[in-house]
């Protein structure tokens, strides 16, 4: 009993120490210290912060905003024409809840924090679509009005002393650019989304009446023939992102370099574009590195590795611009970077090949960026005639799955004696990519683009041979055929420390006393970035699937 009184009298103690004031976070009223935006709402009830974040909404859709970009030009835009709407009105609940959530000491000591250090909510800003995009599409042509023109050879050949490639394409595309058309005009181009990000960004964060000048995402491109050219050549078609975060060194200058390849290429309407062709040889002269691909169910080291993510990738933005695909083909076993039947496989020893042809009543500008957080992007801009309420999207639809199957064991001879590596498994698939066509918001149409295989393998082991003597092949295939791989790894490890020290007994060379043991968990994941840096077959020619 005396112990229950002793809490009791301790707990009122603590009460009657924390001000009733406080303790209410000032009754119905936001608490101090709480901004929406750079609204300051401390004391605010719920009605007026709501009516003075309204406010704020309604003067940047009727203020003016300065968009900047191109030749220098400034162009006025009222908010309201990019249909400027609030688009987070929980917002006030948010900050409501600041102080008046919990029991009373977790309110007083939130109210007391906040006091303290200022909290901030921001408000978010919706953007309509197509009114972006034809604020965006008017700024393409303010940009690319009054233009001086330039010397296309010249032109020509200034982009490409900056870009990776054989002496021979450098040289044949400076001859492209020497023939009838002596003179042309450099264009600028306004990339949608990121311009929209910036728009966003600059809206919620920095928008004021007297501060209101931002510029847009614009990208310089050499060198048009004409004006009308370049105007039918300032809508964003389809535009597609993959990661590569996961990437080795090796395998990301791959990406890079045939994105590099690939950036600036002009389509006239009716003209194929084959990728194979455009980013070979697969050589180390040609900006190329060894990195994992696939062979025959195996990830093998090999000239280009990795470059099926940029095909891949760029035949995702094709799809979306509904260009006319020639040539795709799967890749052999799935890929991570993007969805079954969505990926196109590159494959200079099979002569796998991703064509496709421009379509469009106007020449289109194929734009490839690689960022600094190991993201590509491909986007195709061109003369978008397609009705305004039409929507394009596309599901893949897995229609079997084959399990992987018992664990195959297989002796290396590139690996020393002691080695025991191993490659992840693969589930077999069968797909289905399927383009789903909406009008004004409803399904009017759907169209299967391709089925494709890919083949179950199942986890491969490793066990290296390199040094290793009859007797010793023979007691590892004895332990291989357990297809227990605790069996293996203590038998190859055992063979390899008697191969070292026989070695070492022998004066052997330096080479010869180093053994290579790799566990589970140095492989795990490794497999999925086509970029492992043990279980690789050492093979540099020709690449079979990046």
């Amino acid at each position: 009993m005396k112990r229950f009184f002793c809490g009791l009298a301790l707990s009122v103690l603590t009460l009657a120490a924390v001000p009733v004031g406080q303790v209410s976070a000032a009754g119905n009223t936001i608490a101090k210290g709480v901004k929406i935006g750079d609204i300051d709402a401390s004391g605010m009830t719920v009605e007026e912060a709501k009516e003075a974040v309204e406010k704020k909404v309604r003067e940047v859709a009727e203020g003016e905003l300065i968009l900047t970009g191109g030749n220098g030009k400034k162009i006025p835009v009222k908010g309201s024409e990019l249909g400027i709407t609030w688009s987070n009105p929980n917002v006030i609940k948010d900050a409501y809840a600041i102080g008046h959530e919990g029991n009373v000491v977790e309110r007083y000591k939130e109210g007391k924090d906040v006091e303290e250090s200022t909290v901030k909510f921001d408000i978010e800003y919706g953007i309509d679509k197509e009114a972006l995009s034809k604020v965006l599409r008017k700024c393409s042509t303010e940009f690319n009005s009054d233009l001086e023109n330039v010397n296309l050879a010249k032109e020509k050949a200034k982009e490409e002393k900056n870009k990776k490639g054989t002496k021979e394409k450098r040289e044949r595309a400076l001859k492209e650019g020497e023939g009838d058309q002596a003179t042309g005009i450099t264009g600028y181009l306004v990339n949608m989304e990121e311009s929209k990000a910036i728009l966003k960004d600059f809206i919620a964060n920095s928008w004021t009446p007297e501060n209101n000048e931002v510029e847009l995402a614009v990208r310089t491109v050499d060198a048009f023939k004409n004006e009308e050219a370049l105007q039918k050549m300032s809508d964003v078609l389809g535009t597609y992102t993959t990661g590569y975060r996961d990437s080795g060194a090796a395998r990301s200058a791959n990406i890079e370099n045939a994105c590099g390849l690939l950036n600036g290429i002009t389509l006239e309407p009716g003209e194929e574009l084959s990728i194979l062709d455009t980013i070979t040889p697969f050589s180390e002269e040609n900006g190329y590195y060894p990195a994992g691909s696939y062979l025959n169910g195996l990830v093998v080291e090999s000239i280009g590795g990795g470059i099926c993510q940029v095909s891949s990738t760029l035949y995702n933005a094709v799809l979306l611009a509904e260009l006319d695909v020639i040539e795709r083909h799967n890749h052999s076993m799935i890929v991570s970077y993007v969805e079954p039947s969505a990926d196109a496989a590159i494959a200079q020893s099979g002569g796998k090949d991703f064509k496709f042809r421009n379509n469009t009543d106007s020449p289109i500008y194929i734009e490839a960026i690689c960022t600094p957080d190991k993201h590509v992007t491909f986007t195709i801009y061109g003369h978008d005639n397609r009705p305004a309420g039409r929507k394009v999207t596309y599901k893949s639809i897995i229609l079997d799955k084959t399990p992987a199957s018992e664990d195959k064991y297989m002796t290396d001879p590139s690996q020393a004696l002691g080695y025991v590596g191993m490659q992840s498994a693969h589930l077999g698939y069968k797909s289905q990519l399927c383009k789903v066509v909406e009008e004004n918001g409803v399904e009017s149409a759907t169209k299967i683009i391709n089925t494709s295989t890919y083949n179950m393998v199942p986890r491969i082991i490793m066990v290296g041979t390199k040094g290793a003597t009859e007797a010793d092949i023979a007691e590892l295939k004895t332990a291989m055929d357990t297809k227990e791989i605790k069996t293996v790894r203590n038998v190859a490890q055992e063979l390899g420390k008697k191969k070292s020290v026989a070695a070492s007994l022998n004066t052997d060379s330096e080479a010869d006393q180093k053994k290579t043991v790799t566990t589970d968990s140095d492989l795990e994941g490794a497999e999925a970035r086509n970029d492992k840096p043990e279980n690789k077959e050492k093979k540099k020619g020709i690449l079979s699937e990046g």
